[in-house]
């Protein structure tokens, strides 16, 4: 059967494939295919990639909260924009965790104007500066445009660099990051010009999902323990990691997680994180 993608293009049903997904987010092989099987039947001509999910998701938490965790990551950072948490602090966060130092809103000259650069990552030699494009909707795509602007602006802040305005001259890069997808053509010109680019399905092997899975830098957002509005009083609060959380158990008061909840909230994350000596919920009362 056909199913429509977040940006309108149409494809197969594929069972194999959500299973595939279903196991890689730490679900059962058995509990994997029941499931895919489950949502297979339920799906009709016409259905969406979201119908798919939604109906995946809710079986999966059932069987797994972590592995259902997870498999909303995408979606977890689809939440930063409503939640006005910015995405450039996120991925610092996840450069952080792989040994860079970054630094988020900088201001580099170059060798005609001033750049307003998101993330400056420094480290092994080199500095790589990052634009990061988000999108709070998954069909949408960051364009040929951006990939040349980007590389301009890292051509004129190297050709400053260049010039001998600033002594031991590190190798110098740049990097457009988006937590959608990117054009065909963005693709095919930041190959041709060596130009690093990730997002959420490239590189193969090294997307950005895969480097949030390597790094384990979750952020709340996926917690199927927290509602929505919990999770946007912990944003505002600054609280964006699930690594945090037993840290902050303060603004897990303020957004109202108390008690049983409060447990069955840091048993999530800490199974998420890998955080040992979490220990589980008190059972609740008849």
């Amino acid at each position: 059967m056909k199913i429509t993608k977040s940006d309108g293009t149409v494809e197969e049903f594929s069972k194999e494939k959500l299973e595939a997904s279903l196991r890689r987010s730490g679900a059962a092989s058995d509990a994997a295919v029941n499931i895919a099987e489950d949502v297979a039947r339920g799906t009709r001509e016409g259905a969406t990639t979201h119908d798919v999910y939604r109906r995946a998701f809710a079986l999966l938490r059932e069987h797994r909260r972590t592995a259902a965790a997870r498999y909303s990551l995408k979606r977890a950072v689809l939440e930063f924009g409503p939640s006005g948490f910015p995405f450039e602090s996120y991925l610092a966060e996840i450069f952080r965790a792989e040994g860079f130092d970054a630094s988020t809103d900088r201001h580099i000259r170059g060798r005609c104007v001033e750049h307003e650069v998101d993330v400056v990552l420094s480290g092994r030699g080199e500095e790589i500066y990052v634009e990061a494009k988000f999108h709070n909707t998954a069909g949408f795509k960051t364009d040929l445009q951006v990939a040349m602007y980007v590389q301009a602006r890292v051509e004129d802040i190297a050709a400053r660099l260049a010039g001998g305005e600033a002594g031991g001259v590190p190798l110098i890069r740049g990097m457009l990051v988006t937590n959608t997808k990117f054009t065909s053509l963005a693709i095919e010109y930041a190959e041709c010009q060596k130009l690093e680019m990730l997002s959420w399905d490239y590189p193969a092997g090294r997307t950005l999902h895969d480097r949030i899975e390597a790094a384990k830098v979750y952020p709340i957002t996926a917690l199927s323990t927290l509602s929505r509005g919990e999770k946007a009083s912990l944003m505002t609060d600054q609280v964006v990691l699930c690594r945090d959380l037993t840290r902050h158990e303060d603004a897990l008061a303020r957004a109202g997680v108390r008690g049983n909840r409060l447990s069955e909230v840091l048993v999530e994350s800490g199974g998420l994180c890998d955080i040992s000596g979490v220990s589980a919920p008190p059972a609740l009362p008849e």
